[in-house]
């Protein structure tokens, strides 16, 4: 959620950042509703003020009774009912500002690149080499069908389209994957594992801002509940109605869950393979952190997303994502993306494994999320950033084709060896 007091102050910084995400300008609009429910707040404390001296003249009349103490309970009981409606006006008025507010997205930081889409996005550093073959690289899918252990025909018959089912030493490299990570960001990074729920609340989904312009892209339950997209839902709202004290600041959380999309707005993209699916695992990093240094925690965020691959010995780039690229709710996004070798029929190309978002105190205000600063008064909003770290499908993907060997087997990085149960090469039926 904007700050309406921000954009009281600056309407043109305002306007010029929703243009930024492609938007007409909203500050004349939104302006207009908050005079008129400040108008109304200021007429409902008068009137109140002023029942307080008609009660006061009230109490005096009756002692003395007649005439003109019943005409001052008359006057009473009307301006009991004009507070009712100036009440009434200034509560449909500040749901009405929100209702405005709510669908509106992040404001970019001013270093983020204004574009409209991917391809004006901004490559800013490009880490380590790219496998060479002596063969032509197949793709995840082709590699998987071949080895016995990935099945979307099954999955399909099970579920429908973009589910899959692994099994033999895929199914066990998934598990190993997001251990790994898991161990990674805990022990190394210091970050606090966490098993939350996968079912949440309108409340929960509206605080990290899927809700309400993406429910499309959700699946909920009869019960109302909303299977969570992404671990940050769960993790971000971890601070939600809280007032945390300043010096346990940054709070640091990761989890490996199941994650639920629609992808509803995918139609016909990403259809062969694991690229893009209802349901998939990933290690999500999320951190609450103080305002004047959630730009050094982004930073911080994307070395350790970076690490894992790292780690792993793959390929990837880091761009800094325009404006028209970035998710509603974040001010500014990094993308790694792992060079996938059998992607475009063995051409290979870079895919998205990450992002890394600061969302600044949108989220924060969304969710009601503040914190006491040391020996100050009052409370302000924490700064909420999340980040993939990674998503564990796409990992599994990455290995599977920049390790792949002529005869369709996988072999596997050292990383993750420990995690294998002493299995080096996954081969058909292993």
């Amino acid at each position: 959620m904007l700050d309406i007091r921000w954009i009281r102050d600056n309407p043109e910084a305002f306007d010029r950042g929703l243009a930024r995400r492609g938007l007409a300008p909203m500050a004349a609009t939104i302006l207009g509703l908050d005079r008129e429910w400040r108008a109304a707040q200021t007429a409902a404390e008068q009137n109140q003020a002023a029942r307080g001296k008609l009660g006061q003249e009230m109490a005096a009349a009756r002692a003395k009774g007649g005439e003109a103490a019943d005409a001052l309970m008359r006057r009473m009981a009307e301006s009991k009912e004009r507070q009712a409606a100036l009440e009434a006006e200034a509560a449909r008025l500040r749901e009405a500002i929100d209702a405005a507010l709510a669908p509106l997205p992040n404001i970019p930081a001013d270093d983020v690149p204004d574009g409209k889409d991917a391809a004006d996005n901004k490559l800013l550093r490009e880490v380590g080499a790219r496998p060479q073959f002596a063969f032509k690289p197949k793709d995840h899918a082709a590699l998987g069908e071949a080895l016995g252990q990935m099945d979307f025909a099954r999955a399909a018959r099970i579920s429908g389209a973009r589910f899959v089912v692994l099994s033999g030493g895929l199914a066990r490299l998934e598990r190993a994957l997001g251990q790994f990570m898991l161990d990674l960001h805990t022990r190394e990074f210091g970050y606090t594992e966490v098993a939350p729920p996968l079912l949440v609340r309108d409340e929960a989904v509206f605080g990290t801002g899927q809700l309400p312009k993406f429910a499309g892209d959700l699946f909920r339950t009869t019960t109302g509940l909303w299977l969570i997209p992404t671990a940050e839902v769960s993790l971000t709202n971890l601070a939600r109605e809280e007032i945390v004290d300043e010096d346990r600041l940054p709070l640091r959380y990761t989890a490996l869950t199941p994650c639920f999309r629609s992808e509803a707005g995918a139609a016909g993209k990403d259809t062969r393979g694991m690229i893009r699916q209802h349901q998939f695992d990933k290690v999500e990093l999320v951190s609450i952190a103080h305002p004047d240094k959630s730009a050094d925690e982004h930073e911080r965020m994307i070395r350790c997303a970076e690490e894992v691959l790292k780690r792993l010995g793959l390929a990837y780039r880091v761009m800094l994502l325009c404006s028209g690229d970035m998710g509603a709710s974040a001010r500014k996004t990094y993308d790694i993306e792992v060079w996938l070798p059998g992607e475009g029929h063995g051409a290979g190309a870079y895919r998205e494994i990450s992002s890394c978002s600061n969302c600044g105190d949108y989220q924060a205000r969304r969710m009601d999320a503040r914190f006491k600063a040391k020996g100050g008064k009052g409370t302000r909003f924490v700064h909420t950033l999340n980040g993939s770290g990674l998503a564990v499908g796409r990992a599994l993907i990455a290995v599977m084709e920049n390790y792949q060997r002529a005869d369709g087997s996988i072999a596997l990085p050292d990383a993750l060896k420990p995690y294998m149960g002493g299995i080096e090469v996954i081969a058909g039926g292993v």
